[in-house]
């Protein structure tokens, strides 16, 4: 009897198990990414019926608030990670060295977080302080000391949530040596994502038996959607992407996986909805979520966290340095009102014949009130201009223009993703542009204009553009063997301010 009661119990154990794994499970990956810094409430600009509209979104406090509620629904399955680029894009952090972030984070009970371009704005030293704060995992797959060759973060995590392995890759973009002031990632050695992608994939699937997959990727959405037609990608679920601050609101489908983007500033977060039958995907539902502050209430410790560390700088931050009449926002490829009213007051200050800015994809709008008008603040200025280097002045030629000027097309819209990087076109005033994106590189620019005659190629002209740390004194925005170059003693910053007092004093006249 005991041995039928054994074997009974055996058979209905074994049931018990086979249903357990291919019973109906959901995972739910919720993602943020590109914050930079954005830890309030703040205009957005929505296009909506082909019209723009703004309105309030993102914080924090908001986003906790969105946040816990999904794991409520999903308390064994839910997942928080981070795409990178959360600690830079405020006055608060430049002013703080990025020491108000760890304690945020830390409430903020991410499950999963990267270093995007902008982790290494104050250093590498500085920024392996604050991440290694976190009590959370950090990973990136493609980041070393160049000292030793060792790993900043390791290359992978696996965690487990309803009885299933999941594992995730990242990566961050390989050219920010290039794309940002040289200084910034002194000591770190970058490889590319293909260096170590396929062994990657291959040791988490058959040697760590991972049955979810994902890659965690700080590199544009031209380079993730080539990464998911790379056969090199096979066996990985889903790219979470991130840095062009894309708002994916349906997974581009590539070849081998898909890819997702949670736009920027905290405004939205992706959610990623799984359904898990035999330890393999059945089925997915992709959303999203618009953080609006109306619908999910400031959960009130983050909010009194954010105010605590935020306050010390508030009254700086709040300075009134000029108003403006216009919404101003940067969110287009080409132009913004943003990056003329920045160029304008470059090329002012300056007195050269143009004036350059290698244009940043942050800066949330600045809408006027009801009364017609709306403060620009200090705040606004360190959201606008981040890094506030001083002014750099040198002669260049109309060849070198032209030359320039081709190469910086083709790295916004070259077929060969491989040869895109940043997702936007430089900024300038003073000069005037046609050009076919859809031609290859050395035939898209059409024509040139400074100050509204056609340009000489044999002239030479005075170019105004930052002074990038680090790099050689003849490289204007990346044009190299400028003359007569010399290093202002003004920062972008106070010539913004300048400009809008001498405006003032015109329009008070």
């Amino acid at each position: 009897m005991f041995r039928i009661l054994t074997i009974i119990f055996i058979s209905f154990l074994s049931i018990s198990i086979a249903m357990a794994k291919s019973k109906d499970t959901t995972i739910t990956i919720l993602q943020t990414a590109d914050l930079h810094a954005y830890l309030n409430k703040h205009n957005e600009l929505f296009v909506e019926k082909g019209k723009v509209k703004f309105r309030e979104a993102g914080g924090l406090a908001h986003i906790k608030t969105l946040v816990e509620g999904v794991r409520n629904d999903n308390p064994n399955g839910t997942l928080l990670i981070d795409g990178g680029d959360f600690i830079q894009g405020s006055g608060e952090s430049v002013l703080s060295q990025g020491a108000i972030f760890p304690t945020i984070v830390n409430e903020m009970n991410y499950d999963l977080m990267i270093p995007g371009n902008w982790e290494v704005i104050y250093g590498k030293q500085v920024m392996m302080d604050i991440m290694t704060k976190y009590k959370t995992s950090v990973i990136v797959s493609n980041m070393y000391h160049e000292t030793d060759n060792s790993a900043l973060f390791p290359p992978y995590w696996i965690t487990e949530k309803q009885g299933l392995k999941i594992g995730f890759i990242a990566y961050n973009d390989p050219e920010i040596p290039i794309r940002q002031n040289p200084m910034f990632s002194e000591g770190i050695l970058f490889t590319e994502v293909e260096a170590n992608l396929k062994s990657l994939i291959t040791h988490l699937r058959e040697e760590k038996q991972v049955d979810l997959l994902f890659i965690v990727a700080h590199i544009g959405i031209s380079k993730q959607l080539m990464l998911a037609n790379n056969p090199a990608v096979d066996g990985v679920d889903f790219i979470f992407g991130s840095d062009t601050h894309e708002r994916v609101r349906q997974p581009i489908k590539g070849k081998y996986a898909m890819v997702l983007e949670p736009g920027s500033f905290g405004s939205f977060v992706g959610k990623l909805d799984l359904k898990i039958k035999n330890r393999k995907i059945a089925d997915f539902n992709y959303e999203l979520l618009e953080v609006n502050p109306k619908k999910y209430k400031a959960d009130k410790h983050i909010q009194q966290i954010v105010d605590s560390l935020t306050n010390p700088y508030h009254s700086q931050m709040q300075e009134i340095i000029g108003y403006t009449s216009t919404p101003i926002y940067r969110y287009l490829v080409v132009e913004n009102p943003m990056d003329n009213f920045i160029t304008d007051a470059l090329l002012w200050k300056s007195g050269a014949d143009i004036a350059i800015s290698n244009g940043f994809r942050f800066g949330v709008p600045i809408v006027p009130e009801k009364n017609g008008k709306q403060a620009i603040t200090r705040e606004d200025l360190w959201r606008m201009i981040p890094v506030d280097e001083k002014m750099k002045i040198g002669r260049v030629s109309g060849q070198q223009i032209w030359n320039w000027l081709e190469k910086e097309l083709n790295n916004v819209f070259a077929k060969n993703a491989n040869e895109r990087f940043g997702g936007w076109f430089l900024r300038f005033a003073g000069m005037k542009i046609t050009f076919d994106s859809s031609k290859e590189m050395g035939s898209r620019l059409l024509t040139v204009e400074i100050k509204g005659r056609p340009i000489d190629l044999n002239k030479e002209y005075t170019m105004a553009s930052c002074n990038r740390t680090g790099e050689p004194l003849h490289v204007l925005c990346r044009m190299p063997n400028a003359k007569n170059v010399e290093i202002k003693d003004f920062t972008l910053h106070q010539a913004i301010v300048d400009d809008l007092k001498e405006f003032w004093k015109k329009d008070n006249r």
